[in-house]
């Protein structure tokens, strides 16, 4: 999607200020463990999940912090879904002391551990590319990535829109973004590994020696 939810190259916001710590307070333990759970029970596919952070006005995107961005989405897919009304997400936002006994009663309390055994355990498999039998490309080719603005959600990043690089790695077969966002199938294709020089990105401004690799599907590529 285009726009401010795109932010890789964007001039304006400053240093990136790396912060150690995940997590900052035990709601956002409790975000994780609702996004992953809802998505092992099939409600939603990560990819719609990333389509629904796309989907907050910008403004409002800049304002939230990274796991108020997530709730936020989880709050739209649970109605998108019909999972949930406005109306009884409402209801328990007006009742916290409750919601808070009923979780401290829980047997099995949602852990960091067990948080991230359900996130692996439902992270979208990779078919090998030699199985697949359909990349149309291999390491050492050299690619272009399409110049296309699309308005719905893509994994294909603005700032690289138009720009050459090389194949570095076959990954194997993914489930394709843009449709599965959207509810439309997985569609399956090849994912590569692209390496593109800072400079081609960039300019003359960036290091001479630095690339960034970045993983594309292949229908966001074509040959040079």
């Amino acid at each position: 999607m285009n726009g401010v939810h795109d932010m890789g190259g964007m001039h304006g916001f400053g240093p990136i200020h790396r912060d150690e710590a995940t997590f900052h307070a035990p709601w956002e333990l409790r975000v994780r463990a609702m996004m992953a759970t809802l998505i092992r029970a099939g409600v939603f596919n990560i990819d719609e999940f990333r389509r629904a952070i796309e989907s907050i006005p910008p403004a409002t995107y800049l304002a939230y912090g990274y796991f108020e961005r997530w709730l936020a989405a989880l709050q739209m897919l649970l109605e998108e879904k019909g999972a949930l009304t406005p109306a009884e997400i409402e209801g328990t936002l007006r009742q916290p002391g409750e919601e808070a006994e009923r979780v401290s009663r829980m047997d099995r309390p949602a852990t960091p551990t067990r948080v991230e055994t359900i996130m692996q355990a439902h992270e979208r498999p990779a078919k090998p590319a030699t199985e697949a039998g359909v990349a149309r490309f291999r390491p050492d080719d050299r690619v272009r990535a399409r110049n296309e603005h699309l308005k719905g959600h893509t994994r294909l990043p603005r700032y690289v829109r138009g720009k050459q690089g090389v194949i570095h790695r076959v990954h194997g077969v993914y489930a394709f973004a843009d449709t599965n966002a959207h509810g439309l199938g997985p569609h399956p294709q090849p994912v590569y590994s692209v390496r593109f020089a800072a400079r081609d990105l960039w300019g003359q401004a960036a290091p001479s020696n630095d690339s960034v690799y970045i993983d594309l599907w292949e229908s966001y590529l074509e040959p040079v």
